[in-house]
C-alpha cells in the first residue's frame, strides 16, 4: 500500500452501482475508506467485506455529500497520517484503471495545484435523454478550471488548509472549496485522462426536475456566499434562473391579462434560446433542456430563499 494515497467514497443505498465502485478501486495501492449516510441496502456491510474502512454517519445530524467527504478525510488521517492525495468518489462512479498514477503525477510535477480531475463519462448516456444530458455535462475542456465535480484528486495540505468543505452545503460543495483554495492561490486543473464513469441511472422526467432545482438552490447558495467578490460566483446563473424562470414569465402572464393578449409573443423568446443554444453541442435536445431548467433552477433558488429567511435547515434534493 502506497501511504501517500487515501480513496474516499461516499455513498447512500448505491446498491450494484457501489460494487462497481469498489470493485474498481486497487485497494492493494492505496487506503480506502468509506463513508455511508444511512443506507438501508447492506451498504456498509458490502464496504468491510472489500476491505474499505467504513464510517457510518451520525443520522442525528443532516446528511450531506461536503459532510460525508470531511468524516472520510478525518478518518483517513487517523489510519494514514501520512496521506498526502485524497481521491474522491461518489459511490455511483467507477475510477479508471491509470487515472490514479496519472493524477498524482501531474500533482506531484505542480506543486501548486490543489485539485485535479479528468473526464467523466456517463455509463449509459443511451438508456435516456437525462442520462445523455449529464454526459454532455461532464465535458469540460483541459486546463486550468475554476471547480471540479465531485470525483476529483486533492493535495490534502491544500485541502486542509481551506478547512475542507462546508458541511451545511446541500449541493455545490466542489465549487465553493475551489473558490476558497483559489483564493488563497492554489490552482485546479482538469486534465484530459480518463477519470471515472458515472451511473446517472436517470429515467424520468421527475428525476431530471429535482435534480436540476438542487442545482438553482446551489446557485443561489453560491452566489450568497461569494456573490460579492471579483469573480461573482455563481450570480450570472442565479439571475439567469431568476429572470427566465420566474420574472420574465409572470410579467408575461400579468401584462398578458391586464394590458393586451399580445404580450403573449414575448414567450417566444423560449424558442428563441432554444434556437440560439442549438448550435452548440447536443443541438437541439440539449438546447431545449437548458432552457427549460431554468424553470426548476428557479424553485431552488426560492427554496433557498425560504431556508435564508428562516425556514430551517436546507434538506438534501436527493433525485434517486
Amino acid at each position: 500500500m502506497n501511504p501517500r494515497i487515501g480513496v474516499v467514497v461516499i455513498g447512500r443505498n448505491e446498491g450494484e452501482r457501489l460494487r462497481v465502485c469498489l470493485a474498481a478501486i486497487p485497494f492493494e495501492a492505496c487506503q480506502v475508506v468509506y463513508v455511508d449516510s444511512g443506507s438501508t441496502d447492506g451498504s456498509v456491510e458490502l464496504a468491510r467485506r472489500f476491505g474499505a474502512h467504513c464510517v457510518a454517519l451520525d443520522m442525528a445530524q443532516p446528511f450531506t455529500a461536503a459532510r460525508a467527504r470531511n468524516a472520510g478525510v478525518r478518518a483517513l488521517l487517523e489510519l494514514l497520517p501520512a496521506v498526502e492525495f485524497v481521491q474522491f468518489l461518489d459511490g455511483d462512479c467507477e475510477l479508471q484503471p491509470q487515472w490514479l498514477a496519472e493524477g498524482i503525477a501531474f500533482l506531484l510535477q505542480n506543486p501548486q495545484v490543489a485539485v485535479t480531475c479528468g473526464r467523466l463519462r456517463e455509463r449509459d448516456p443511451e438508456r435516456s435523454v437525462f442520462n445523455r444530458l449529464c454526459d454532455w455535462e461532464w465535458e469540460a475542456p483541459p486546463g486550468d478550471s475554476k471547480a471540479c465535480g465531485g470525483n476529483a484528486l486533492m493535495r490534502l495540505s491544500a485541502f486542509q488548509q481551506a478547512h475542507g468543505f462546508r458541511e451545511q452545503l446541500i449541493a455545490g460543495e466542489e465549487p465553493e472549496l475551489c473558490v476558497r483554495l483559489r483564493r488563497a492561490g492554489w490552482r485546479v486543473h482538469r486534465l484530459a485522462a480518463e477519470m471515472a464513469l458515472h451511473d446517472a441511472a436517470m429515467t424520468r422526467f421527475t428525476q431530471w426536475w429535482r435534480r436540476t432545482m438542487r442545482g438553482g438552490f446551489a446557485f443561489a447558495e453560491g452566489a450568497w456566499l461569494h456573490g460579492m467578490e471579483s469573480e461573482r460566483h455563481w450570480v450570472p446563473e442565479t439571475l439567469r434562473a431568476v429572470f427566465y424562470g420566474g420574472v420574465l414569465p409572470l410579467a408575461i402572464a400579468l401584462l398578458s391579462v391586464l394590458a393586451s393578449p399580445w404580450f403573449l409573443l414575448l414567450l417566444l423568446v423560449y424558442p428563441a434560446q432554444v434556437l440560439r443554444l442549438a448550435r452548440q453541442r447536443g443541438g437541439y435536445t440539449r438546447a431545449f433542456y437548458l432552457v427549460l431548467a431554468r424553470f426548476p433552477e428557479f424553485v431552488g433558488v426560492l427554496k433557498f430563499v425560504r431556508t435564508l429567511l428562516g425556514s430551517g435547515p436546507a434538506r438534501l434534493i436527493e433525485h434517486r
